[in-house]
């Protein structure tokens, strides 16, 4: 099926654009930063539509790589799956904060949701390949 593999684009693409967006606002371009930031948001919106359809198609997926890596397997699956839960109300703060300009407010909470959902990216596309490529 290709939906797993366009997830794992999708989840990729979101990682380059956060680490584009950090880029930027470390050099205080806001303009670029809030373009990378706002399209980050809409992949990974676009990913959990494909997510969503992929499993209400197939079901979960069992784990079906080597015994030796089902340790690491679940040792990344367990912390992404609360954390990729966790990212979508708080970037939807976040980025509501940004725009509106409450940036006292915005930056830490920013802070803190960057590796998140950096940590989710990355996750997700480990496990992408731990379920479909190590078969």
């Amino acid at each position: 099926m290709i939906l797993p593999a366009i997830n794992a684009a999708l989840n990729s693409t979101a990682l380059v654009l956060l680490l584009f967006g950090f880029y930027f606002i470390r050099r205080k371009n806001i303009v670029a930063h809030r373009r990378c930031m706002l399209s980050a948001f809409g992949v990974s919106g676009l990913f959990l539509v494909c997510y969503l359809i992929h499993h209400a198609q197939v079901g979960s997926v069992k784990y079906a790589g080597p015994y030796s890596l089902k340790t690491l397997y679940y040792g990344i699956l367990i912390p992404h799956i609360p954390l990729a839960a966790a990212v979508v109300p708080m970037a939807i703060v976040t980025i509501r904060r940004g725009l509106r300009g409450d940036i006292e407010k915005h930056r830490p909470l920013a802070r803190l949701l960057l590796p998140v959902w950096l940590f989710v990216s990355v996750s997700g596309v480990a496990i992408y390949f731990m379920l479909y490529h190590l078969r």
